[in-house]
């Protein structure tokens, strides 16, 4: 039984993902024109090295043969004098240094070191070739030498980060502290070596897995299927290691008496845990917790079953209860949403502790490279404002905060469809609030010149699962054109009951509100009539009506979403949900459709019927294919990268181009493929501010080996804003990088849920949104009745 290594051997050492080549071919310029210049300062530093600096490899052969690779490194250690900084996996060597070869011999270097029973061996050092600049290796060479310096700052490392402990922050009264710490990452982008360094945070709990297991058998009759719930699927840290695992089950007819095999002999865990690190387990009757092992454990030869104390495991993370906790997460922001100014000064706080730190400053010199004291400095620019279009033609810019709620005191819809037929359910006894929130519905909307006539109500005398469905099965018995239900408070599980009738077995377009929302406290009634807005323009956008509109300069233009979302319930499921326009310049529709796929199961094939049937969808309407097709693909993690470059796109793109051909279009499908990240570390400042909505880097802190740039397309009132990243894997649509540029920010200005911009294009929000909804509230394909409306708004 493995109980685990208290050196951390690879857990927590992983590097930067591999080097996906996804520029396309016969790229000219990444780079835009249009939009004022400014310059921008990034959480990035400059790695100073030699004009020629370049990593060199070796192999490493020792006479006699030596097995054993830490030996092998003490024996190499001996001549680090010599060698100067390096690396060595017990094989290869790499390091900065070039040894010129020995006359008459295959070896740059030929050493003699002496074992620990004092015989000579000879460590042959043999020159086998150097690692290029855009090589995984750099990568992974260029991280180890960035985590041996930050060694030297006291940090400590939990799973893949560095935390300072010393400067914790105590929630005492959540039984929590918040860690500071860094996620850093050092690779090549354009021209130069560059270190990128955000601030982080980590949630410690100061309770333990078997303050857990205590409250649980205080407070239930069955606390052993309480505490499995609790915490299975959990992430802990053993403070003796400093280790994280994953709780993945229960053995509750172990305990701290059982014993397991050792190489010294059988042992209990209580004496094995006195001894090796003189901690005395107090309760012997607690339970064990189960860990299995990691791929990456089973690769390293480690196949045993991890078992864990509750009482010396501590719970990370945040759970649900926490997280709906308004005071708590208000105390968390506090710390947590740095200020531009408070990040950077943090960022240069950093940076001066690495280059005043003599053991930090040895392992660089020792590389011959040091680290820049400035954040880098890039060429931005600022995009123009965009145009909003309401009806009557008439025209909205947008300022500095990306937001237009408030034109809509004096402006109409861009189009709308009146509400004739329509239906509120209700509870008996709320009765009259609802009625109140309604009439305010109607006389919004008439402001905005659209039509909602009285709705009948259907009303339940409890707000049971069952009484909703019943109620909405007589409603949608009246064919509405939409039903609102009025919920007591909000609760997932009757939220997902109203979702999974009218999603699939009575599909209508629906509108869920809360009591809360619609008939709030004396004190917060001043926002209702902005609640009432909103609802009005959500419900006018799930019937197809379309509340605002952009200039779009392009014609026949499809945009298309994807986006993934894991099933909480069904560990092993996702949801795939694709969301297309029908070429906005002359339609408010939409296509969507949603797959489930299994774990680890290929998308290709399912994204390719999906783009078909939105294919489909956009001739029927139009009589035509569209001329070309944006496509936003979200979900993609840097380890799936390789994956979409290499197999997704080519899929795709493939079965585009034969519908095309079949159509007569000889040339095929014209379509730019574009991976959007939004789980990025990159943060850029101006003149220590947040960008205005509309800033484009595409330059300095971009890629070589992609056609990238970051966009900043929201406004943000507390924290530092996050950009964006666009990555094009394809491109044959005929547009330059700056018009594909500005597509990408016209497309956020179209989500219909918010009247501002998001973080992404609308599409991928409306993606995301509906494969959230599947995957935590429907958990099956929605009816195909509702594919042309924004039904999951």
């Amino acid at each position: 039984m493995y109980i685990g290594d208290p050196r951390g051997s690879v857990r927590g050492r992983r590097l930067i993902t591999e080097v996906v080549h996804s520029r396309p071919q016969g790229l000219i310029t990444k780079m835009g024109t249009t939009g004022e210049k400014i310059i921008v300062n990034a959480n990035y530093y400059r790695v100073i090295k030699r004009p020629n600096w370049t990593i060199y490899q070796y192999r490493v052969d020792f006479t006699p043969e030596v097995d054993n690779t830490r030996c092998r490194r003490a024996l190499l250690n001996e001549h680090r004098g010599l060698i100067g900084g390096f690396i060595f996996d017990g094989t290869v060597l790499f390091c900065s240094n070039r040894f010129q070869e020995v006359h008459n011999s295959p070896y740059a270097l030929e050493l003699v070191a002496k074992n620990r029973a004092g015989e000579p061996v000879h460590v042959k050092i043999k020159h086998v070739g150097t690692v290029e600049v855009a090589d995984n290796q750099q990568f992974q060479v260029l991280n180890l030498i960035l985590r041996r310096s930050m060694e030297g700052l006291s940090l400590q490392l939990v799973s893949r980060n560095f935390f300072d402990a010393k400067a914790k922050i105590n929630l005492d009264s959540y039984h929590m502290e918040l860690w500071p710490g860094y996620q850093t990452s050092i690779r090549q982008h354009e021209s130069d070596i560059l270190l990128c360094v955000e601030i982080t945070h980590k949630v410690m709990r100061t309770d333990t897995l078997y303050n857990i297991l205590s409250d649980a058998v205080r407070d239930g009759d069955d606390h052993q299927s309480e505490f499995k719930r609790q915490v299975v699927g959990m992430i802990v840290l053993t403070d003796y290691n400093n280790k994280t695992y994953r709780v993945d089950d229960i053995d509750f007819e172990s305990s701290p008496l059982s014993k397991f095999e050792t190489k010294e002999g059988v042992i209990s865990y209580v004496e094995y845990y006195k001894k090796r690190y003189n901690i005395t387990i107090t309760d012997v009757r607690q339970p064990l917790l189960v860990s299995r092992p990691t791929e990456k454990n089973i690769r390293g030869g480690m196949n045993q079953l991890i078992m864990l104390i509750p009482s010396l495991a501590r719970a990370t993370g945040m759970t649900d209860a926490m997280r709906a906790n308004f005071r708590l997460m208000k105390a968390m922001s506090e710390h947590t949403r740095l200020t531009p100014e408070r990040r950077i000064e943090r960022l240069r706080v950093f940076n001066q502790r690495l280059n005043q730190s003599k053991e930090s400053t040895d392992v660089m010199k020792s590389w011959n490279i040091e680290l820049d004291r400035n954040l880098v400095e890039i060429p931005a620019r600022v995009l123009p404002p965009e145009r909003i279009v309401f009806g009557n033609g008439k025209r909205y810019m947008c300022d500095h905060r990306a937001d237009w709620t408030a034109e809509f005191r004096s402006n109409s819809m861009f189009s709308h469809v009146d509400i004739k037929r329509w239906y509120v359910i209700t509870l008996r006894r709320s009765l009259r609030e609802t009625q109140e929130f309604i009439r305010m519905c109607i006389r919004t909307a008439n402001a905005m010149k659209m039509v909602i006539a009285e709705p009948r109500y259907e009303e339940i005398s409890d707000d049971r699962n069952s009484s909703y469905s019943q109620a909405i099965d007589n409603a949608t018995a009246q064919d509405p054109q939409i039903v609102m239900v009025v919920m007591k408070a909000p609760n997932e599980e009757k939220y997902s009951c109203i979702k999974k009738r009218t999603c699939v077995d009575r599909p209508v377009p629906s509108q869920v509100v809360t009591l809360k929302t619609i008939a709030p406290r004396p004190d917060k009634a001043a926002g209702v009539m902005s609640i009432a807005t909103k609802v009005v323009i959500q419900m006018n956008a799930k019937l197809m009506g379309a509340p605002w509109m952009i200039e779009l300069p392009v014609r026949g233009l499809m945009t298309v979403g994807f986006d993934v979302c894991h099933s909480s319930k069904y560990k092993n499921k996702s949801y795939g949900a694709l969301v297309a326009s029908m070429d906005l310049r002359s339609s408010c529709r939409y296509y969507s459709s949603v797959s489930e796929h299994m774990k680890g199961q290929e998308l290709s094939d399912q994204l390719s019927i999906n783009m078909t049937y939105a294919l489909k969808a956009y001739r029927d309407h139009h009589g035509t294919l569209p001329e070309r097709i944006l496509f936003f693909r979200d979900g993609v993690g840097d380890g799936q990268l390789y994956q979409v470059v290499s197999t997704e796109i080519k899929f795709v793109k493939d079965r585009l181009d034969e519908i095309y051909k079949s159509a007569g279009k000889e040339e095929g499908c014209r379509m730019a493929f574009v991976v959007v990240a939004k789980r990025i570390n990159t943060r850029y400042f101006y003149n220590k501010r947040n960008p205005s909505p509309g800033t484009i880097v595409d330059d300095v802190i971009t890629l070589p080996e992609r056609y990238d740039f970051f966009l900043v397309s929201q406004s943000v009132r507390q924290g530092t804003v996050s950009p964006t990243n666009y990555n094009v894997i394809h491109d044959n649509m005929g547009l330059s990088a700056d018009k594909l540029q500005m597509l990408s920010y016209k497309m956020t200005h179209m989500y219909y849920n918010f009247s501002g911009t998001c973080r992404v294009p609308s599409v991928c929000q409306y993606a995301h949104k509906l494969a959230f909804l599947v995957a935590e509230s429907i958990n099956r394909a929605p009816s195909s009745g509702l594919e042309n409306q924004l039904y999951f708004l």
